[in-house]
């Protein structure tokens, strides 16, 4: 695979050290069931200086010239009636404490339905203001701000969680039988008596415990997500990294990987970081593809993936299609 530095196959995963244009393009069309990740907040957080890193385009529709190749290949690999699952925020212009934001998400949006996507829902990810102020030094959520001129104020962004469905019928139902079996989030509030119906085998509509998850998982606002809940992430720091850069929240990923895909199918990442998506993917009884550009990243994503277990669930076959199209383009 052309322009691939390092890479690790194992039985449920796959991760590549290399520009995610070349990897998805050593991918068979239509054989990816779910992809989920988080693209550069188009100009927000600088990752290398790398000249295929789309965190180092020169402006803001320089990226999506680029990007618009990225969700191109993903529309190519993803089965028809399948999800992608996109990880994004309002971006602000800077930090003087009387910006603008970009419609981000819009941006996003309106990409994807011009590349054979429909939009179908948007999850937003609420963060408690104080966090978010000590993590980014956003200057218009110092209360100071407040006190000298209120009308500099901002507020703590939600992240949003973008669901598309690639247009076409879907070949294979993603099917939960006895509904959902676990819960991704802060799950303290589910009564004693509902905990007790899990994997509930009789009449669906008495499983009081995957109604219970249903009802969260179907909320437009995800104000249950544990900001704590992240794969390490501090080694893979370099000098010149943004301070405040920090992995998705495995309790979205675990949402999307749950409600979107069947156990025993693929999920890929193309912009891998520390290899959240992947770990999920694994841990749910799902395979994995992840690919990273970030030497360092790749690296932490590697540790992170090395003692991979699935959890309570039977590994999967291996799909013998995908994973061996990865290695023989490998090989020419």
């Amino acid at each position: 695979m052309g322009g691939v530095i390092d890479q690790v196959i194992a039985d449920n995963y796959a991760i590549y050290n290399g520009d995610c244009i070349d990897v998805m393009q050593g991918l068979p069309a239509e054989t990816m069931h779910l992809s989920v990740y988080s693209p550069p907040f188009g100009g927000l957080y600088h990752y290398s200086s790398d000249e295929r890193d789309l965190s180092n385009c020169r402006d803001y529709d320089q990226f999506f010239e680029h990007y618009e190749y990225v969700v191109r290949e993903l529309s190519r690999i993803t089965m028809k009636g399948r999800c992608s699952a996109v990880h994004c925020m309002d971006v602000p212009t800077g930090n003087t404490g009387s910006d603008a934001y970009i419609d981000f998400p819009g941006d996003i949006i309106r990409l994807h339905q011009r590349m054979g996507f429909d939009f179908i829902c948007r999850h937003a990810i609420w963060k408690e203001p104080l966090w978010v102020r000590n993590r980014t030094m956003q200057k218009n959520l110092a209360h100071k701000t407040a006190v000298d001129d209120s009308t500099k104020c901002g507020v703590a962004s939600a992240d949003y969680l973008l669901i598309f469905r690639k247009r076409g019928e879907n070949p294979i139902p993603v099917s939960h039988p006895t509904g959902f079996l676990e819960y991704a989030g802060d799950d303290s509030k589910m009564p004693v008596d509902v905990r007790r119906l899990r994997g509930f085998e009789g009449d669906q509509k008495r499983n009081k415990f995957s109604h219970w998850i249903w009802r969260r998982y179907a909320s437009s606002i995800w104000d249950d997500i544990r900001m704590g809940n992240v794969l390490p992430y501090v080694e893979a720091k370099e000098e010149d990294d943004e301070k405040h850069v920090h992995p998705l929240q495995l309790d979205v990923i675990d949402r999307v990987v749950q409600m979107r895909c069947n156990p025993g199918e693929t999920v890929i990442t193309p912009f891998m970081g520390v290899g959240s998506e992947v770990y999920s993917a694994v841990t749910k009884g799902r395979r994995g593809i992840g690919a990273e550009l970030k030497t360092s990243y790749y690296r932490q994503a590697a540790r992170n993936l090395a003692n991979v277990k699935f959890g309570d669930r039977i590994a999967p076959p291996v799909q013998e299609d995908i994973f061996s199209a990865l290695s023989e383009s490998e090989a020419a």
